[in-house]
């Protein structure tokens, strides 16, 4: 009886590769036919009556898988080769980002500029004389609602003061922007410095400045208490006053002390002129409880203040937390300014976002802070090409962006803490707070 082994091939776009045969015509010898006459004469047998049995013993697989499982398979395959790594060095470098973006995107118009700042100003006041007239009760917690986010808006356009997106004026930069932050008790360059080594030092574990991760050896070096106000909601959405004062944990100074060390000894006068302007809009409101009374005061100004700075943290803290996917942060040579503002998010805040001058459009904003605010959207879309998956697209908001609460609340649930060693790391989560998240 002749021995016989089917081999079997894939369905794959590969070329055809078979597998050597067992037995049979591996065992021929085209040099030696006396041999290969001894193989045959070895596997097929004929009886001496003249029956032949030209039965085949075959060799086939259990099952054989179907195309579609085929196909699936090596999708797979093809999924995990090409697997995003959102802590990889991307492809592309700052100045392809740069070039994608128009050139008129780079154009600052002061004119257009003041213009939000008469409108903002306009509907401040507005607001305050329509609450102050109406005097309901039924009234004063929209009033509340609605002046605060202003207030927040004013920050905004104080902000693009402190980039110098607002205009190409740095005196005009420096009027507007201690009028408008002095208004809502933040002082203009105290912020301003503190800022722009957020911005320079963006996605970097030690050095960045505002909503960066504690390591986990600091973490644990944390009292009960300040572990709770960092890490239990509502909490860390009314720090934004306290972090003015005496900054996050684990750093030290103050944004009114011009001796801190977030300063150099030359900007010590520019400290001390945001200061005093501060405490000037202190004083003023000082006075203004004696003259209206402290209740009016605290539902004219208070109250929206308060709005005003959960807005502020709010919008900051998702900037940076809350993705589905983790974010990486980054320590030694793994840091660039690229990757570090790769790592920051875009947001959608439905009617909020003309409100609050598009702040939300970040990622492009992070890496080019010098880009006017009117025009990051047109520039993220001429961006993202080249961004490719490094850019994550954000959720579609309804009128009210209701959806980031759930975001935030996912995020202060596990995103706590992260590995002291490590020149790429992620958020870790610690299982009692989360659980008194739940």
């Amino acid at each position: 009886m002749a021995s016989w082994v089917i081999s079997e091939c894939g369905l794959r776009p590969l070329p055809r590769i078979y597998a050597r045969p067992r037995s049979g015509a591996s065992c021929f010898n085209s040099k030696n036919p006396v041999k290969n006459l001894r193989f045959l004469d070895e596997n097929v047998k004929i009886s001496m009556t003249g029956s032949r049995n030209w039965g085949l013993r075959v060799s086939v697989p259990m099952s054989v898988p179907s195309v579609s499982e085929e196909e699936e398979r090596f999708e797979s395959l093809v999924e995990e080769e090409n697997e995003f790594d959102p802590g990889a060095a991307p492809p592309f470098k700052l100045s392809d980002v740069r070039a994608a973006i128009p050139k008129h995107c780079w154009v600052k118009d002061p004119v257009r500029s003041m213009s939000y700042v008469l409108r903002d100003v306009l509907i401040v006041f507005g607001l305050a004389v329509a609450a102050s007239f109406v005097n309901n009760w039924a009234v004063w917690p929209l009033y509340w609602i609605a002046q605060g986010t202003m207030f927040w808006a004013l920050f905004v356009l104080g902000h693009d003061c402190g980039h110098g997106s607002f205009s190409n004026d740095a005196k005009l930069n420096s009027v507007v922007g201690h009028i408008l932050h002095s208004s809502i008790l933040v002082p203009y360059h105290g912020w301003r410095i503190s800022h722009r080594t957020h911005h320079q030092n963006h996605g970097h574990v030690e050095n960045d400045e505002s909503w960066h991760p504690l390591s986990e050896k600091l973490f644990n070096s944390l009292d009960d208490l300040t572990r709770k106000f960092r890490f239990t909601l509502p909490f860390p959405m009314l720090a934004y006053p306290f972090y003015l004062w005496g900054r996050s944990p684990g750093k030290k100074g103050s944004h009114y002390d011009p001796s801190s060390d977030l300063f150099v000894p030359n900007e010590r006068k520019d400290v001390i002129t945001s200061t005093v302007c501060w405490t000037a809009m202190a004083a003023l409101l000082v006075g203004l409880n004696f003259v209206m009374g402290p209740v009016k005061m605290l539902m004219l100004y208070g109250i929206p203040y308060w709005i005003f700075v959960m807005w502020l943290d709010f919008v900051t803290y998702l900037h940076h937390h809350g993705h589905d996917d983790k974010l990486p942060w980054y320590r030694g040579k793994e840091w660039s300014y690229l990757r570090g503002g790769l790592t920051t998010l875009d947001r959608d805040y439905g009617w909020i976002n003309n409100i609050h001058h598009d702040i939300g459009t970040h990622v492009v904003h992070h890496l080019f802070p010098q880009i006017p605010h009117y025009h990051l959207i047109e520039a993220t879309e001429a961006a993202k090409p080249v961004f490719g998956k490094y850019y994550r697209e954000p959720k579609k908001s309804g009128p009210v962006p209701f959806h980031l609460l759930a975001t935030l609340w996912k995020s202060f649930k596990k995103d706590h803490f992260v590995s002291d060693t490590g020149d790429v790391v992620y958020y870790q989560a610690h299982p009692e707070i989360a659980k008194t998240q739940k």
